[in-house]
């Protein structure tokens, strides 16, 4: 989700559900260590809970990271060792990791020695030519054993050669029941899964499979209304704003990004999903993707958006 779920985008999901953790964009620990740290790390009081994803492949860069991420209040510290992009794989971290599992090991017990709060793992269940009922068994139980509980699984391998990072993410085969299998064999981990994930009832039906939890991402960001608007409901939460009141809810985080010298479009781009499959979607992906990148570009755009909605459903 790198360059997707930044700040604006998830304080705009958070609108949506009080319960789910959220999670940042993919940030490098040579980036925290080395970059503009509040562009970085800052975040709205609003999004808790929030986790900061972090991708690396140095211990010592890691426990840095993290220690300079303490001031910042996340509520869980998660590494990366998921995402196939290229730029991932020439640094070194990221899916190319679940091959070099003691290495994770030492990055997470580094990671959790500076941490005042949990460190979770999200990963593939192998690459390339792995067999993944061998090497996701003897992966959760190396990094386990250096004091990580909670494992984020998708459910698919990643080819580091040969597909894109997009297809990376449609072409391997789901494989649910090896994520359901590693539950049962180890019952004291905190085991959730993700990957082909686009439904409240699928989710459902994992966790009443047995598993801990469920991470949805693309389909979050595609069509938020469907996956994030009643999701609450699975904690028991009856909490299920309607996406007119989302989006009325926003104006005044986008009023003062844009009195702080913001664009529209920074915040936009992050809503275009929001009423996918209703009346007037198209008007209102239309109007704001042609409108809200210009200068000048403020509320009363939002509202034109807003109105192809309403007019569409009178």
């Amino acid at each position: 989700m790198m360059d997707w779920t930044d700040r604006h985008c998830r304080f705009f999901h958070r609108l949506m559900t009080r319960r789910a953790m959220l999670y940042t964009e993919m940030v490098t620990a040579p980036a925290v260590l080395h970059g503009a740290r509040p562009r970085l790390l800052d975040f709205s009081e609003a999004e808790h809970p929030l986790a900061l994803q972090l991708g690396g492949s140095d211990p010592g860069e890691l426990a840095q990271a993290v220690r300079h991420a303490r001031d910042w209040g996340y509520d869980e510290i998660n590494l990366n060792v998921g995402c196939p992009s290229d730029r991932v794989q020439s640094g070194c971290f990221g899916a190319v990791l679940m091959e070099r599992p003691a290495l994770v090991a030492d990055c997470v017990a580094a990671m959790i020695a500076e941490s005042p709060v949990p460190v979770t793992v999200k990963c593939r269940i192998g690459v390339d030519d792995q067999i993944p009922e061998q090497v996701l068994p003897a992966f959760l139980e190396t990094v386990a054993r250096a004091g990580v509980s909670h494992f984020v699984i998708h459910a698919r391998k990643a080819w580091l050669q040969g597909l894109s990072p997009k297809e990376n993410r449609e072409i391997p085969p789901l494989d649910y029941p090896l994520v359901l299998r590693m539950k049962q064999a180890f019952p004291e981990l905190t085991i959730c899964i993700n990957g082909g994930i686009t439904r409240l009832d699928q989710a459902q039906a994992l966790l009443d499979q047995g598993l801990d939890g469920v991470m949805i991402g693309r389909a979050a960001y595609h069509d938020p209304a469907a996956t994030l608007i009643g999701a609450d409901r699975l904690w028991g939460d009856a909490f299920a704003p309607d996406a007119i009141a989302v989006v009325e809810a926003m104006r005044p985080y986008i009023a003062a990004h844009l009195a702080q010298g913001g664009r529209l479009h920074q915040i936009t781009r992050h809503m275009l999903g929001l009423f996918t499959g209703r009346p007037g979607a198209r008007g209102w992906r239309r109007v704001l993707s042609e409108g809200a990148g210009r200068p000048g570009a403020g509320l009363d755009l939002l509202d034109a958006a807003l109105a192809q909605v309403q007019a569409a459903a009178a």
